[in-house]
């Protein structure tokens, strides 16, 4: 493993209006100084939360795509984040890891939220996902799947870095600042959740309090309320002191999900 460079963009959307999205998204990219292997932006960054999926979604071809994919040509490195995709009649809360060379991995989210009506817009993924960069093992999860501690927990050290990318709103935003440091710590691994800020069409503040927080619940990176872009380095050997300190991950419950 190698220190790796990760960029949060801690963004303000515009409802349902994905050309608008990408152009700012790309303009303030634009100010991103210095070198980054990951561009992590928030839930559905090109449409904000939505569940108008007939008028937002796209396929796997589509512009989003093809935006990351020259985002990431551009920055040599990394695009991640979630859209709206269409496949064979069906939808889908799509996490997409794009890669400079084209090459991409996708994680569709398990867990729909039911309150606002996810579950009757999307179907459910069925299947984590683990990404590698720089000899890090990284597992993407999508907003409501942090209040599901099995369905991320570190089995075996699977992944050192959990990564959830939200549209969190502000009338729980408790929630989000306890939820985030537990993962870490249970879990004995680098957390990083990207929220988004501003108010969505649907009149839902997000107040942001994206994060970075270390396996032995230490802050590296917390902004609350406004737009943020901001790049930071994750050390292997802080990663390995806390597990070699607190090797409690031997003493887990063995389990199997169905």
């Amino acid at each position: 493993m190698e220190p790796i460079k990760i960029t949060i963009f801690q963004a303000y959307l515009f409802w349902e209006n994905a050309e608008k999205n990408l152009q700012n998204l790309r303009l303030r990219l634009s100010s991103l100084k210095g070198a980054t292997d990951l561009i992590l932006l928030p839930e559905m960054f090109n449409t904000g939360f939505t569940m108008n999926v007939e008028k937002c979604a796209e396929r796997m071809d589509g512009m989003t795509m093809r935006w990351m994919y020259d985002t990431a040509v551009s920055f040599e490195c990394v695009v991640a984040g979630t859209l709206i995709i269409e496949e064979e009649g069906r939808y889908y809360n799509r996490f997409v890891w794009m890669s400079p060379d084209g090459s991409y991995v996708h994680y569709d989210k398990r867990h729909l939220f039911a309150m606002g009506g996810e579950d009757k817009s999307f179907t459910a993924g069925n299947s984590r996902v683990i990404v590698e960069l720089k000899g890090w093992k990284i597992c993407p999860m999508i907003c409501y799947d942090l209040r599901f501690p099995v369905w991320s927990r570190n089995q075996e050290n699977g992944y050192d870095l959990l990564v959830y990318t939200a549209s969190w709103p502000d009338k729980r935003s408790a929630h989000w600042r306890a939820l985030i440091p537990a993962r870490a710590i249970e879990n004995q691994a680098f957390v990083i959740g990207v929220n988004r800020v501003g108010h969505d069409g649907n009149e839902v503040y997000y107040s942001g309090g994206s994060m970075c927080i270390s396996p032995l619940g230490d802050v590296v990176y917390y902004k609350p309320e406004d737009e943020d872009l901001y790049t930071f380095t994750l050390n292997p050997k802080d990663l390995e002191n806390a597990r070699d300190r607190f090797p409690f991950l031997q003493d887990r419950d063995d389990f199997s999900l169905l």
